[in-house]
């Protein structure tokens, strides 16, 4: 059962929100071809495509290619194209736990940069007011003690602000 509505036009925007951060760190993923492959899935879908299996499957797939990965910034990077592959199923339920499908991987590319305010900056500049529209119908990201949650804490607390 749905809290509130999401049209497939907002989930479009998630979805290129969270594409074009997986695609900045995809070169760090190892070989294993799962990460681009949910990455494009994610592409098709904001260009466009209906949402299916495809976007599903591989993204899980991603993730289990994280799990696999060789290196700390390998594992970041496949998750961040599992969750741009998954962002075009982001469920429309009033839970804090749906925050993380929207920016963590904004953060996550924020806790691998040198400057991560910068990096934060960055992505609050690019941020469609869509985007903050449909954040705001999702209560705050739930605080963490993580690099990369209190990075998508203090990202979430400035999109709600912004504008």
């Amino acid at each position: 059962m749905a809290d509130f509505d999401l049209t497939l036009d907002e989930l479009r925007v998630v979805a290129r929100f969270v594409a074009e951060d997986a695609q900045e760190v995809l070169p760090l993923t190892d070989d294993d071809p799962r990460p681009r492959a949910a990455l494009a899935a994610a592409w098709e879908f904001v260009q466009g495509a209906p949402r299916t299996r495809l976007q599903r499957v591989t993204s899980l797939d991603a993730h289990r290619a994280a799990a696999e990965a060789t290196s700390e910034p390998a594992r970041l990077a496949a998750r961040c194209a599992g969750d741009a592959a998954a962002a075009a199923y982001l469920h429309p339920l009033f839970q804090a736990t749906q925050v993380g499908h929207i920016l963590r991987a904004s953060a996550t590319v924020a806790s691998l940069s040198d400057d991560p305010e910068a990096r934060l900056a960055r992505s609050v500049a690019r941020a469609d007011p869509v985007l903050v529209d449909v954040l705001r119908r999702y209560p705050p990201a739930p605080t963490g003690s993580s690099r990369i949650a209190r990075l998508m804490s203090a990202l979430d607390a400035e999109l709600r602000t912004a504008r």
